[in-house]
């Protein structure tokens, strides 16, 4: 497979002391926005001095204020896509990042559809936010990207936006994977492999996946190959809500096997601890 390689260097501290994974919003539809029953914000990844901002989404910036996250700390932006509950607030997180353009800062890593001119649509980055920037780059399927000690690949997803990527991201001591939304495909279930963490988008429960998105069974398919460590279900629908994700990741964790756990708006995760005795969740022992 061809890949592009891009390397991006910033101001960083080579002792690792501790990650952490934030989920600002765990909101996977419109309907349940509207209903402000979970947020948008997007995923957070911090190691030391590194911060990444995965799919801003609404309420990236009240979200981000309110679980104590500075936005202005952000290295990368990485988005799968250009709908709405991905990168509604792109545009204010970049502002954020540069300090209204003050200082020309932070990379960005997304899909085409994000930047540039696609099937006669605008792109969802602005002209001029595109200044504040200090490199963008276009993620396609087979992309590498290092940005310091972290090596970013992207996954290939099947989604209702052609150009739709997900991201595996090489930490030194754990690899994280977030497929964005998808459908199941054995392309990306192969991707998948060697992942620690792996986070799913899943709006849908049991076998009630629409618009190529998933649900539960799905879910169950692509962990039981996978096999990580451990797995998070965010990107709820309103389905999935009425169905309880709590009781979906039972289920799932029954069946496959693998440590389950149903994100809510404001959870943190521990990467580091994923191998020792005690849970890498926050309350989880």
């Amino acid at each position: 497979m061809k890949f592009s390689l891009y390397l991006y260097r910033v101001s960083y501290k080579q002792q690792i002391q501790m990650a952490r994974i934030i989920f600002l919003g765990t909101a996977g539809s419109n309907s349940v926005l509207a209903r402000n029953l979970r947020s948008s914000g997007g995923i957070i990844v911090q190691l030391d001095e590194l911060q990444l901002h995965l799919d801003p989404g609404p309420g990236a910036l009240s979200q981000a204020a309110k679980y104590g996250v500075n936005l202005r700390n952000n290295t990368a932006v990485l988005v799968t896509h250009k709908h709405l509950n991905h990168c509604n607030d792109l545009n204010l997180v970049v502002e954020t990042m540069s300090y209204s353009g003050l200082e020309r800062r932070g990379v960005l890593l997304a899909s085409k559809s994000v930047v540039r001119n696609v099937e006669e649509e605008h792109p969802f980055l602005t002209r001029y936010h595109q200044n504040f920037l200090e490199k963008i780059i276009v993620m396609e399927k087979g992309s590498k990207v290092g940005v310091e000690l972290v090596e970013i690949n992207s996954l290939p997803v099947e989604h209702k936006d052609p150009h739709a990527i997900g991201f595996k991201l090489f930490f030194p001591k754990f690899v994280l994977s977030y497929t964005g939304d998808t459908a199941y495909n054995e392309e990306l279930v192969d991707e998948l492999a060697g992942t620690d963490i792996l986070i799913l988008n899943v709006p849908y429960p049991g076998k009630e996946g629409k618009g190529l998105n998933l649900d539960t069974e799905s879910a169950i398919k692509i962990i039981s190959k996978v096999r990580p460590k451990l797995v998070v279900l965010t990107h709820f629908g309103l389905e999935m809500l009425k169905a309880d994700p709590i009781q979906e990741v039972r289920e799932i964790q029954r069946v496959t096997g693998v440590q389950t756990v149903a994100a809510k708006d404001g959870l943190t995760l521990v990467p580091g601890s994923y191998n020792m005795s005690h849970s890498p969740v926050k309350g989880y022992y």
